[in-house]
């Protein structure tokens, strides 16, 4: 099924004011957030807008009022209150291709950089899913399975199927799939700190930037996060640290690790700021140092128990041999 827009005008179509707009969710867009879903369609309208219109209860699924993170189905009647859309010229996306760790019918993995956001939005025109599908117009479906923040380098999986999709996004859902990462943190971290079990709030601003914070366990939104820590070598002043998500919280690593009071190395929204500039000046080290270092999944299609690895980048591997 194609995406279509349908009737529902409250105002002639040559009056030049915004119109009330009936969309359909096609197939591409299933389980997708209908913030998400909406950002994608609405080119053009400030973010902050999107997230006040869903708020206010002004954009409807099938006639029923939807929260930011309502899970969008195939076929569902979203009801879009007229918003002005700025006109400007579509970003040219430049195709581009990446370390390729996994390739078959079903899945695609690739090793990510850092910098490169995984999508666009937020202030990005493109990342890494537009750049891709621009590389590879005989595609006929490629979507991300899961996300990594843009300046986490490391193994990202996509999914070339819809039936590959749905399996890969149910074993991160049910913690089916095993995840580490390396982190570079400031301080000596402790010994006997080897689980972090403490829940996570996402919160999103006027601007519709996201904040995470740990909450206590009462409170009615919290959501329970789990970070297991090893400490893989420790030098004078940083802990080079082997984490495991045992849920896939956002920006769960970064919160986790900053709230036990020690921030990862580079991280701009939740590190040590002064620290950062330190070592960037003093190393020439300008990046988070969080690497996403191997997955481990079932493959969709045959069950097979697939460990993928990506190498710690070589401005880390520098930075280290520094310390």
């Amino acid at each position: 099924m194609e995406r279509r827009i349908i009737g529902a005008n409250e105002v002639p179509a040559d009056s030049g004011l915004p119109r009330v707009r009936q969309l359909v969710v096609d197939e591409s867009s299933d389980g997708q957030r209908l913030d998400n879903f909406l950002m994608r369609e609405l080119k053009g309208v400030p973010k902050a807008l999107v997230y006040r219109v869903i708020r206010s209860g002004e954009v409807r699924v099938n006639r029923g009022r939807a929260a930011a993170d309502t899970r969008v189905a195939t076929g569902d009647q979203i009801r879009v209150p007229p918003v002005r859309v700025a006109e400007r010229t579509a970003p040219v996306v430049p195709g581009r291709e990446f370390p390729v760790l996994l390739e078959d019918d079903h899945v695609l993995a690739i090793d990510k950089p850092a910098g490169v956001a995984v999508h666009g939005g937020s202030g990005v025109s493109f990342g890494v899913i537009e750049q891709l599908r621009q590389s590879r117009p005989e595609a006929r479906f490629l979507e991300l399975v899961h996300r990594l923040d843009k300046e986490t380098s490391g193994v990202l999986l996509l999914a070339k199927r819809r039936s590959a999709l749905t399996s890969l996004q149910d074993q991160f859902r049910d913690r089916g799939t095993d995840k580490h990462y390396l982190a570079l943190v400031q301080g000596t971290w402790p010994a006997s700190l080897k689980v972090i079990d403490q829940p996570l709030l996402k919160t999103l601003g006027a601007d519709g930037e996201r904040h995470v914070r740990v909450v206590s366990p009462a409170h009615e939104a919290a959501r329970r996060s789990i970070t297991l820590v090893r400490v893989q070598r420790q030098f004078a002043g940083h802990a080079l640290l082997d984490v495991t998500l045992k849920t896939g919280r956002t920006h769960q690593i970064r919160v986790h690790l900053a709230h036990a009071g020690h921030p990862i190395v580079g991280d701009p929204k939740y590190g040590d700021f002064a620290l950062n500039r330190e070592v960037a000046r003093t190393h020439r080290f300008d990046r988070m140092f969080l690497h996403a270092a191997s997955l481990a999944f079932d493959h969709p299609a045959d069950g097979r128990r697939i460990t993928l690895s990506a190498s710690c980048p070589p401005e880390c591997t520098h930075l280290l041999d520094q310390l």
